[in-house]
């Protein structure tokens, strides 16, 4: 490696630590390769860390054997590939942060006839447009109260349709379709909304007392619509007594830390005043870097696409890569980006502000599986904390309509959105697991790992696992629960089945009363009914598609021979002629055209 090492080039790119095992430690970028990575170690006598390094990054050093990089154009590309690798491969030593979603903002235009408030997540073409925000919650309630508090054209087709319509019977427009509405009369009502939009303490007042309204009427299911979206609007909130003096738009950036979390504030001040404010927790572990989460949070809020906001940017505390941040924001907003941690005046009393708000998050209460979370870390020896959990099974039926299944559990429940299904073509189980997980990892790079998967199997399939990630260069937890066998058979009665947890060192056998084995049976039998859900699913369209094929002279064989090809009918259906034909003939390809063009197109 010390040969490696004193070749490098003097060129941008990113380098990436590899353990004894192929695993990918740590990936980092530099402007300089050569210096960068020289930087980190002592060449003579030996190869070995400087000591003037953190302890967190001796250690990484410690358990490094190999070095890989790549060579980029300049330093901005390295930031994003950076950024990137750091997603799809999940290296110990990284910080990964999940909430790198785009955040709405309300928007109107002002040069339509009789405009509308909307949500964006990208910039709209038009002069006279004004945004407000970015909203980390509420803001489809927020619009919604506008259209419900205010008489505005409630739909865009509505202007179109030169008539008024139901909105303007349930008197919730003026009607200007149709009717002549004076323009500044619409405005009145324009400029209310924009009005609440800034001050949703106003907004939050106008619904309750219509939430009131509801409650005297006994209209009670409309009164907790309204009790529900007050709640989400008011989430955003945190008041402050301070006075900026001007219309000053700032996004701020804050972490505070105790021993065991840390909590990533986002603070957006607009027109001089707190318009919204977002938090997440992170778990704090023995490779923690401030610094790089820093450049996670700022690089996963701003994404790819220039923000209808370009705000100067406050951050609590300096970080190593600031420059280099500042450096990708400027080319990504298209003008020069400001970055700063501001040491004095009203700036840095905005800074106390996030601090004193943050710290404050991290008194609250820890939610409430977060022992239990961590107790399973400490049993099964996870290198890190469990937050975002992944759990797979398959399900089949004398090998016919054989799916898997994915469910996702975090922050204290089932995340339904991040469930996947699988239509797979092995089988036996050892190849299903093989294929499902193998197109899991193909898709990190959209949607990166968790911290930990859970299988619905024994040692043989865990194993499996392991060896997929370290093929692919992914350090990732994996664990798997197989059921108790009594005389050769799953024992799974509730409440007293003996399930195995095996990981990386032990088989472990808990009592049914354990809460661990408890959870991780109730993940393991959540996949198993999604996957079970997903198979019935897939087998009664199987079997009806099926029927109606063999009516039209398909034989069962040939039938089952373009399943092992395509893997689902939907797949046959969409296929070319001649590929059909050099599989089954040119007359059952006929047929099996002909039969869908008859029957799936009705």
């Amino acid at each position: 490696m010390i040969d490696q090492i004193r070749s490098l080039p003097h060129e941008a790119g990113i380098y990436q630590y590899l353990d004894d095992k192929g695993r990918i430690l740590y990936i980092g970028k530099a402007k300089n390769l050569s210096k960068r990575v020289k930087s980190y170690f002592n060449l003579t006598p030996v190869l070995s860390p400087k000591s003037t390094l953190s302890l967190r990054i001796q250690k990484m050093l410690s358990e490094t054997v190999s070095l890989h990089y790549i060579i980029v154009e300049n330093e901005h590309d390295a930031l994003i590939l950076e950024n990137s690798l750091i997603k799809q491969l999940k290296p110990k030593y990284n910080i990964l942060l999940r909430d790198d979603k785009t955040y709405p903002y309300l928007y109107v235009d002002l040069d339509d006839a009789y405009p509308r408030f909307e949500l964006t997540r990208k910039i709209i073409k038009g002069k006279s447009i004004r945004y407000f925000g970015p909203f980390s919650v509420g803001a489809r309630d927020i619009l919604d109260s506008l259209y419900e508090l205010l008489k505005l054209v409630q739909k865009k087709s509505c202007l179109k349709g030169k008539k008024r319509c139901l909105f303007y019977q349930m008197e919730q427009c003026l009607g200007p379709c149709e009717l002549p509405v004076p323009r500044e009369l619409y405005m009145q009502m324009v400029t209310q909304g924009i009005e609440w939009i800034k001050n949703k303490r106003k907004l939050i007042k106008e619904l309750e007392r219509k939430m009131g309204f509801y409650a005297e009427a006994e209209r009670f299911e409309e009164a907790l619509v309204l009790r529900d979206r007050i709640e989400r609007i008011g989430k955003s909130e945190i008041s402050s007594q301070i006075d900026l003096a001007s219309t000053d738009d700032y996004d701020l950036f804050a972490i505070a830390l105790n021993a065991t979390r840390g909590c990533i504030l986002r603070l957006f001040i607009r027109e001089g005043k707190v318009a919204s404010a977002t938090h997440d927790f992170i778990t704090i572990t023995p490779y923690f870097s401030l610094d790089e989460a820093y450049e996670r949070t700022i690089i996963g809020f701003y994404g790819n696409e220039r923000p209808p906001i370009i705000a100067p940017i406050l951050v609590a505390h300096t970080f190593e890569s600031q420059e280099w941040v500042k450096e990708h924001l400027s080319s990504l907003f298209g003008k020069k980006a400001s970055l700063e941690a501001p040491l004095r005046g009203k700036k840095k009393e905005l800074i106390d502000l996030a601090l004193n708000n943050a710290d404050e998050l991290l008194r609250s209460p820890q939610p409430g599986n977060g022992s239990l979370l961590l107790s399973i870390q400490e049993l099964c020896g996870l290198e890190t904390f469990p937050e975002r959990i992944e759990v797979f099974d398959n399900s089949h039926h004398g090998g016919t309509a054989t799916v898997g299944a994915m469910i996702v559990y975090e922050k204290e429940s089932f995340d339904k959105k991040g469930y996947r299904s699988f239509h797979l073509h092995t089988h036996d189980e050892y190849g299903q697991m093989r294929e499902m997980l193998t197109r899991r990892i193909e898709g990190f790079r959209e949607n990166p790992p968790p911290d930990l998967w859970v299988l619905d199997g024994g040692e043989t399939l865990r194993s499996l696992a392991i060896d997929l990630l370290h093929s692919n260069g992914i350090h990732l937890d994996v664990i798997a629960i197989s059921k108790e066998k009594i005389d050769a058979k799953a024992h799974r009665a509730k409440g007293s089945a003996h399930d195995i947890i095996h990981t990386e060192n032990h088989l472990l056998r808990l009592e049914s009363s354990d809460k661990r084995l408890q959870f991780l049976q109730m993940l393991r039998d959540e996949a198993h009914r999604s996957a079970i859900t997903f198979h019935k699913k897939t087998k009664l369209k199987s079997d009806q598609h099926s029927h109606l094929l063999s009516v039209h002279g398909i034989s069962h064989a040939k039938i089952r021979k373009l399943i092992d090809y395509f893997g689902t009918f939907e797949a046959i259906e969409n296929s070319d002629f001649q590929t059909l034909c050099e599989l089954i003939g040119s007359k059952d390809a006929k047929n099996i055209q002909n039969f869908y063009r008859e029957n799936l197109s009705k």
